[in-house]
């Protein structure tokens, strides 16, 4: 139900490019979304009818003050919540300080850190409109190369033409690259990702701009054990963490541990 309402509003589409070196689940459908993986996001939060959003909030601290939770964080000041619920990624529940270390027993605390990420760097090209990037492929996995396992041109993928838009390349590293240069310069990270593309795609035109991210944590490898969807770590008041830490890394987890954690916190109400 959750892909027909979004495949009706056009938020996501049958992913129909060609992408070259992709494994086919039999029985599995692969979508994409026009306006990028934010969009899902921004539909659900225009369905919560007003929820307000805060952005570039860096939590460090939750703590019990009179019967609520206080969330202190990097810049400003404290707040207080009847009910917090946490979807950041595993290990960094466990850096959280205040009440929190201590409510937290040891049993929770051996399955929260049983959990496990990989990591990966994400590098794209930004191009002026008008560029042609000419691949026969809209992505390709890479299996031969110890830098990049993904090459997407981005547009091509979206199936998005545009004479006002420059078409974007986006660049996925392996998992051992990623957790080789976890710690290293982002300067020569991107200058290494580079040369590795350029020998790949040595036809790719020079970029307008170009953005290189690191994602510590790309891809659930190993989840939270016997605990699907959600875990409660303090009932009065609530306190639950879920993800897809608690379930798998991709969409149909997400939706998973979403229905799990809504429905904890329903029964809690």
């Amino acid at each position: 139900s959750f892909y027909e309402e979004l495949l009706a509003h056009g938020i996501l589409k049958p992913l129909t490019a060609p992408i070259e070196g992709m494994v086919v689940k039999e029985g599995s459908c692969n979508y994409m979304a026009p306006q990028g993986i934010s969009s899902v996001v921004k539909y659900y939060l225009k369905q919560s009818a007003g929820a307000d959003v805060f952005y570039e909030q860096h939590v460090t601290h939750i703590c019990l003050q009179d019967g609520k939770w206080e969330v202190s964080r990097k810049m400003g000041l404290p707040e207080q919540f009847d009910i917090v619920i946490l979807t950041i990624p595993v290990p960094q529940i466990l850096q959280l300080q205040g009440d929190i270390v201590n409510i937290i027993n040891e049993s929770q605390r051996q399955q929260l850190e049983s959990a496990s990420y990989s990591s990966r760097y994400a590098l794209v090209l930004f191009y002026e409109a008008g560029t042609r990037i000419d691949v026969p492929w809209a992505a390709q996995y890479i299996t031969d190369n110890p830098c990049i396992r993904f090459i997407s041109i981005d547009n091509k993928k979206r199936n998005i033409e545009s004479s006002e838009i420059g078409p974007s390349v986006v660049v996925h590293t392996t998992v051992t690259f990623g957790s080789e240069h976890l710690d290293s310069d982002p300067a020569e990270v991107q200058q290494l990702i580079l040369s590795h593309l350029e020998r790949i795609v040595p036809c790719l035109p020079k970029p307008a701009s170009i953005k290189c991210h690191k994602w510590r944590y790309s891809q659930v490898t190993k989840a939270v054990p016997n605990c699907p969807g959600q875990m409660i770590l303090n009932t009065q008041p609530l306190l639950i963490c879920g993800g897809d830490g608690f379930t798998h890394s991709n969409f149909d987890g997400c939706i998973d541990s979403a229905i799990s954690l809504a429905e904890a916190v329903k029964s809690h109400l």
